[in-house]
């Protein structure tokens, strides 16, 4: 049998380049590996989205669309909505009754996410419980292994101790301490150099049209060292140069390089030419999303909630099982 594997994303807004080489492309390779459970985390948007909740269930649809979009197929991989599996919030409120406070607080994204939301109130008894829930959302599911990045692993780890802790305090093991599946993530900043965030505003969404493409592009900040045209640049420190790493091959990559160093060509030309890169590279994704309709959507989260379901189900019954036994 395949191992199984469990990611989901926050509905906050629209998915960009970050997600695409962040996350998405390795999600469509796993497909083919593993049982894989890729789910809308709802749930997880209301815990930053509370006071303005309005948009969460209309960006969920549009991520689904991205999804399928640049690959994931329904019928290889479980599509769901987490907020459609209530045993979800069962399994993480067993959870936060056994998981002592300090292992909250000691969490590096809750106190990075406290410095990034300026603008939103985010100090709630459920904004700092959110791993806990988090760990139900692997658990439920016995999944395997989980996706992640090398900053993300601090999540991961406790939610390895909530298992341990809960296998130790019933002596049953119920649960799996989830693997890593760590994934090499292509260094890809913000438009503004900053990292890359829906809070700031500074990316491309993958459903961007071609005119704001350009107009993005245009904007981007290039090699600070490099004031006129005449002057060599430094690509290794232009953000422009970065992305012309990740969306082409090694000998456009080389042609940059040398363009750059050379002072063969301007900063506004390179940008230029990558804007249209970009449009390019995400038209067959536009495209095929434009394809989508409401009712593929219904039909793929009907399906996907149903299988999501008929799994957390059995696993929430052996977890009363043993606690009101």
């Amino acid at each position: 049998m395949k191992k199984r594997i469990l990611s989901g994303m926050r509905p906050t807004g629209p998915l960009h380049l970050g997600h695409l080489f962040g996350a998405l492309n390795n999600w469509v390779k796993l497909q083919e590996e593993y049982d894989c459970f890729f789910m809308v985390a709802d749930w997880h948007a209301l815990m930053s989205e509370y006071e303005a909740p309005d948009q969460i269930a209309k960006n969920g649809r549009e991520m689904i669309k991205d999804w399928i979009a640049c690959g994931i197929e329904p019928e290889k991989s479980v599509v769901f909505l987490q907020s459609a599996v209530p045993e979800h919030l069962e399994l993480a409120m067993v959870f936060s009754v056994l998981t002592p406070l300090a292992w909250l607080e000691r969490c590096p994204t809750y106190k990075e996410q406290l410095k990034e939301l300026k603008g939103r109130d985010i100090t709630t008894y459920g904004f700092l419980g959110y791993p806990v829930l988090q760990a139900a959302d692997i658990t439920i599911y016995k999944a395997n292994n989980v996706p992640v990045g090398v900053d993300q692993l601090p999540h991961l780890e406790l939610a390895r101790e909530i298992v341990r802790r809960f296998n130790s305090l019933y002596k049953k093991q119920v649960f799996l301490e989830p693997e890593p599946l760590l994934t090499k993530v292509p260094k890809l900043l913000g438009l503004d150099n900053r990292k890359m965030s829906k809070s700031f505003g500074n990316f491309i969404a993958l459903s961007e049209p071609a005119d704001t493409i350009r107009k993005k592009i245009s904007q981007m900040i290039t090699d600070p060292k490099r004031i006129k045209l005449e002057d060599k640049g430094h690509p290794d420190i232009c953000n422009v140069f970065s992305y012309y790493g990740v969306l082409t091959d090694k000998a456009k990559i080389d042609e940059v390089r040398a363009n750059c160093e050379k002072a063969k060509k301007g900063c506004t030309q390179c940008k230029k030419e990558l804007a249209e890169i970009v449009i390019e590279y995400l038209r067959p994704i536009r495209e095929k999303r434009e394809r989508l309709g409401d009712a593929d959507i219904d039909n793929i989260l009907k399906e996907g909630n149903k299988k999501a379901r008929e799994i957390a189900s059995k696993t929430i019954d052996q977890v009363k099982e043993i606690i009101f036994k």
